[in-house]
């Protein structure tokens, strides 16, 4: 798909336009300090109702582009827009509402219940106790969880995939458009981190989110994303299907990246 140019966008990619993508990346380029560029005029459009997969070694750039987007950093250079309009045009509180927004362990609160955890977005919004506590409940149920049994716990009471589910319910309690995951699953057990993996596939798929994934784990990108996007020294070296990744590297970093990604 991306033929000999690694920094070439697939064929689906290259058909998204500003009109199609819920997230755009426009020629982006990011430092911090006087250190290396993190980002080095990254275009990345994110087609909404997709799920794409920002995959490479640490300090690629990924978690600086899940940070621009959620405008946590500013861009050095080009635009970063979100549901048509930079982010700079936003509210930044507005903006993070139509965002959730998920790490490792899920980023509780360790000094609040599941249900505080969970509730915290509604609540800030005037939603009324009552109608938060029936979110709280929902939400929990569609992660997976029991809500009577968790909703009076701390995080600390957990096991690690249940405050994974605690995160995402949270991620998904303002119903946001779009999901953004930081290595969500890089600390948990390899059964866990694969049953969880593809319940989030299933779930975003259900909701009908645009989600954007942050991951170093090849196997866990092609589980379950629709686009990789492979960055190295801020660059884009690929972006494919996960099957057109696996079967056509762009470069001989992304094929040394693969080969080092697959069991022996």
């Amino acid at each position: 798909m991306t033929g000999a140019n690694p920094g070439k966008r697939s064929a689906r990619a290259r058909k998204i336009g500003a009109v199609n993508a819920l997230v755009d990346l426009q020629d982006v380029t990011k430092r911090f300090g006087a250190g290396p560029l993190i980002l080095d005029h990254v275009s990345m459009p994110v087609e909404e109702g997709s799920i794409l997969a920002l995959l490479g070694a640490s300090g690629s750039g990924k978690t600086t582009a899940l940070r621009l987007i959620n405008r946590l950093a500013q861009p050095d250079h080009g635009r970063v827009i979100v549901l048509g309009r930079s982010v700079n045009e936003w509210d930044v509180v507005e903006l993070r509402r139509r965002i959730g927004y998920v790490i490792q362990e899920g980023g509780l609160f360790p000094h609040f219940t599941v249900e505080r955890n969970v509730g915290l977005v509604p609540e800030r919004m005037g939603v009324s106790p009552a109608r938060v506590r029936q979110r709280v409940y929902e939400l929990l149920e569609l992660v997976g969880l029991e809500p009577k049994d968790s909703m009076g716990r701390f995080p600390r009471e957990l096991s690690g995939g249940q405050r994974q589910r605690v995160g995402l319910a949270r991620a998904l309690a303002a119903d946001p458009p779009l999901l953004l995951f930081d290595e969500p699953f890089g600390a948990l057990d390899p059964i866990t981190r694969r049953r969880l993996q593809e319940e989030f596939r299933g779930l975003v798929r259900r909701l009908s989110k645009t989600a954007i994934i942050v991951t170093h784990d090849l196997a866990e990108a092609c589980r379950v994303a629709d686009e990789i996007v492979v960055l190295h020294e801020g660059r884009v070296a690929q972006r494919a299907a996960p099957k057109e990744l696996l079967a056509g590297p762009a470069s001989g970093y992304v094929a040394a990246f693969v080969a080092a990604s697959l069991p022996e």
